[in-house]
């Protein structure tokens, strides 16, 4: 059985972008765990301790909300589990625009966003001044690669940007 995980109240934004990097990177082996994390944690504390350079307490902070992670979900568990997804400001925008263009019974997910940029709602959305021109191709990009990390299934709510 999965337990499902809810990053917004299991993890810090500081540490959901640490892991984000980590999950992100092409140099890790897949799939990165919370054990992984760990030790790159460690390691980097005892290189700042050993340089005296750098404040660590962020990163023993970081260190003791990882523990508390692995004594929860064990050390296999995969920390892009527990990395907090949030569109740009402008996919958050458009996904607004489709949300309020929608039955409120109806779950937007992914998939529907990109539909609705394959049927015109992005350049319409130009035309009416509420996305700029140079965005279109980044939020293109943007759901493009959330498609492919969650697939078209994610409720696009997920994702909303809430600034």
């Amino acid at each position: 059985m999965t337990i499902p995980i809810d990053p917004d109240s299991q993890v810090s934004p500081e540490l959901s972008e640490v892991m984000n990097v980590l999950v992100n990177n092409p140099d890790v082996p897949e799939p990165a765990t919370l054990g992984m994390m760990r030790e790159i944690l460690r390691h980097s504390l005892a290189d700042a301790e050993r340089e005296q350079d750098r404040l660590v307490g962020s990163e023993e902070t970081l260190l003791a909300e990882l523990d508390a992670l692995i004594d929860a979900f064990g050390d296999d568990a995969l920390a892009s589990d527990f990395v907090t997804v949030s569109a740009s400001e402008a996919l958050s925008e458009l996904i607004e625009a489709i949300l309020e263009r929608s039955d409120e019974d109806e779950e937007v997910v992914l998939g529907d966003v990109r539909a609705a940029i394959d049927e015109g709602l992005l350049a319409a959305l130009e035309g009416e001044g509420l996305i700029e021109s140079d965005e279109a191709q980044a939020i293109v990009a943007e759901i493009d690669a959330l498609i492919e990390r969650y697939g078209t299934d994610l409720p696009a709510e997920d994702v909303l940007r809430m600034d």
